[in-house]
């Protein structure tokens, strides 16, 4: 693993707080798309190659201040597409904003946490299966409804999330793609750095990735900004 960039900074660098009424704003020099009652916000800056700087940014009375970041992000091995023009397998990260919407991981829920959690288990998949009504979802094997004995050579296999236990260890799912369009891709996490490029998500340092868990707060509608 490379070495750690400073996760909580000294000195967390300020901007301008965003108008009431604005719905976008550019942290860290990734333009975000701001939802109602977005007050957290995760920066995916792309630097080169597979990198990029991750960030956690709050808003304040003061503006947005950024307090935790790193520059060993990762990004997909097939580069950086608009998300609606993501195809299946083609291993590019989406740019644009999404939802942080719960987590999964090979522990239990931590007490610190907010956001809805699932504690990985023998027989769960992300479901890749274009011909499921669970596409891009996670389901059980027992629970039938996807083809999960495909292989993984099959366009059409889903991910056995107990096949990857170093990068699952934590991992905080977004709502990309969540309106289910078929091809286009699904299970884009925020999860640990792997040994290197991920297929599509982004990954971060262990550390990182456990200090979100415990911070990303539903009722601050935390978001994150892709951007290169």
């Amino acid at each position: 693993m490379k070495t750690l960039a400073t996760l909580l900074a000294a000195a967390c660098l300020l901007v301008a707080a965003p108008a009431a009424h604005a719905d976008s704003v550019t942290l860290g020099g990734v333009r975000v798309e701001l939802r109602p009652g977005t007050s957290q916000v995760v920066t995916v800056d792309h630097t080169r190659g597979v990198r990029a700087t991750v960030s956690l940014w709050r808003l304040t009375d003061a503006g947005w201040k950024r307090g935790l970041t790193t520059r060993d992000g990762r990004t997909g091995y097939g580069g950086l597409v608009d998300g609606d023009r993501r195809r299946q397998g083609s291993g590019t990260t989406p740019l644009g904003t999404y939802g942080l919407t719960s987590t999964f991981g090979t522990h239990g829920t931590d007490p610190r946490a907010a956001l809805p959690h699932h504690r990985i288990r023998r027989g769960d998949f992300w479901v890749q299966d274009n011909r499921s009504p669970y596409y891009n979802r996670l389901r059980n094997q027992r629970d039938g409804g996807f083809r999960w004995w495909l292989p993984s050579s099959d366009a059409n296999s889903s991910e056995r999330l107990t096949d990857f236990p170093r990068p699952y260890e934590w991992s905080i799912v977004t709502d990309f793609n969540v309106e289910q369009v078929r091809h286009r891709g699904s299970g884009i996490f925020l999860h640990v750095n792997g040994r290197g490029a991920t297929a599509g998500c982004v990954s971060a340092p262990r550390r990182v990735i456990r200090k979100l868990v415990t911070v990303l707060d539903p009722a601050r509608v935390p978001v994150i900004g892709i951007g290169r």
